[in-house]
């Protein structure tokens, strides 16, 4: 049987981040698919009824909490002296230890690509899109805020994204991109799908380390 050892893997402050950001991402999803696609009301007093009102707020306010956990991710990244820094991204840069782990992905080999960052070849790949495309949906979205409220922060960040908004071909075409990047539900259908086969393969705990934040590596 072989042997492991347990190492500190993920800080709390990092599974704080990563549990806030699901509960976000979720509340988004269902709150987002609602705004799009409202259910009809029944009879009644329309005065007496204020579903979608109150399902907008509660996007909003998940829109501005998850733009919060990006800019604390962000700072950490930069500052953090523990495994929460921005080179950790760029694991993928190394072509070769990609194709070995893409290879090892497919079954086509039983190379086990090179642990030189906090993440995977492809966990970085997919991580920095998907900065990419919350980046893009947090601009959208306040673009999108700041059309519907004529006073304060919102008015503030509206004009700042003023020209963001007309290079995107006005509020129609950031309403449509905003919906276009959704698409990244795929990233969480992959994301949960390789953890739970890492986690088969490498008997690591890997899911489980979200919650602990220990790991338990392999000893040669």
């Amino acid at each position: 049987m072989p042997k492991f050892r347990m190492k500190k893997e993920w800080w709390l402050s990092i599974r704080l981040i990563h549990w806030s950001v699901v509960i976000s991402v979720f509340t988004l999803l269902i709150s987002g698919f609602y705004i799009a696609g409202p259910l009809s009301h029944g009879a009644g007093t329309t005065a007496d009824k204020f579903c979608m009102g109150n399902i907008r707020s509660l996007h909003t306010f998940f829109g501005v909490f998850l733009t919060f956990l990006m800019i604390w991710r962000a700072y950490m990244g930069l500052f953090a002296k523990f495994h929460a820094r921005w080179h950790d991204l760029l694991a993928w840069t190394n072509i070769h230890n990609l194709v070995t782990q893409i290879k090892f992905y497919l079954l086509l080999s039983e190379k086990k690509p090179k642990h030189e960052y906090q993440y995977g070849p492809l966990q970085s790949l997919a991580y920095s899109g998907l900065i990419f495309l919350q980046i893009m949906i947090i601009l959208t979205g306040l673009i999108m805020v700041g059309a519907n409220y004529h006073a304060g922060l919102s008015l503030w960040l509206g004009g700042i994204l003023k020209p963001v908004e007309i290079a995107m071909n006005g509020l129609a075409g950031v309403r449509l991109i905003h919906h276009i990047i959704w698409g990244f539900i795929l990233f969480i259908m992959v994301h949960v799908y390789m953890a739970v086969w890492i986690d088969i393969v490498y008997k690591e705990g890997t899911i489980s380390s979200m919650i602990s934040g220990r790991v338990f590596r392999k000893t040669e």
